[in-house]
């Protein structure tokens, strides 16, 4: 069995908690249960488990500053948070596993999956650059987390060129040549980078507005990005982006 701990500062959310992963994740044992960060430091130490339900907001201090007090993280981690569209947009920029509250019984079951199954497992220094990537802020230093066959790659996203549809997966072009294959697919990257300035200008382009070198009305309309490739405009998207270009 997997050794857990769940950190919340509300007893009644531990208790929910502990309840539900004993009836739908048996093969996870609770070893302990936390109200605060300096309890969850030394239970931590002292149980060694492999996987913490981590709640982010907390009395004394959040979930982040747990896990940047420690000076070995060696155990997976599933955040618990009460829904924020922030807080759900920077996990989804840091690729890492989250549970709303009320916890939703589908998720804690997937979740736990993929840690149980090593679909998705971080390294101590992987984590601690999340929450880096959690609390940078600006658009200028946060970092995409982009999930591949490999692993995961924190990429500046101001050095992000474009994603491109790869059938259910996502090359991700960036500004030193390096190419990512990504798990991913394109409508997820939409999604994520919808406010960073990126815009979806073809079903197979999403493309990082800062980089575009020249729009060339030939052939249609195209574009030549900062590394020379051309990408192609929708016709339906055209009028849409030629109004967003104008504003950049």
């Amino acid at each position: 069995m997997i050794k857990a701990v769940i950190v919340d500062d509300t007893k009644a959310n531990r208790d929910t908690l502990e309840v539900l992963i004993k009836k739908y994740c048996p093969e996870l044992k609770i070893v302990g249960t936390a109200s605060n960060i300096q309890d969850a430091e030394v239970m931590i130490e002292t149980q060694q488990p492999k996987l913490v339900f981590l709640d982010i907001e907390m009395p004394g201090g959040t979930g982040f500053d747990l896990l940047e007090r420690l000076d070995i993280i060696n155990f997976e981690v599933i955040f618990v948070t009460a829904y924020d569209k922030y807080a759900i947009r920077a996990f989804q920029f840091s690729a890492i596993d989250y549970l709303l509250k009320p916890i939703n019984i589908k998720d804690l079951i997937h979740a736990v999956h993929k840690i149980t199954s090593k679909e998705r497992l971080y390294s101590g220094e992987e984590l601690k650059e999340v929450v880096r990537n959690m609390k940078g802020g600006t658009s200028e230093n946060k970092k995409l987390a982009i999930a591949s066959v490999q692993g995961l790659d924190f990429v500046p996203i101001k050095n992000l060129i474009r994603c491109e549809a790869d059938g259910k997966y996502t090359l991700c072009v960036l500004e030193d040549g390096k190419r990512i294959l990504s798990s991913k697919n394109l409508k997820e990257f939409e999604t994520i980078l919808s406010e960073e300035n990126f815009y979806r200008v073809h079903h197979s382009h999403l493309i990082n507005m800062t980089h575009i070198k020249r729009y060339a009305k030939q052939d249609g309309g195209h574009l030549v990005m900062i590394n020379d490739d051309k990408i192609g405009i929708s016709q339906r998207k055209k009028e849409d982006f030629l109004k967003r270009l104008n504003k950049v």
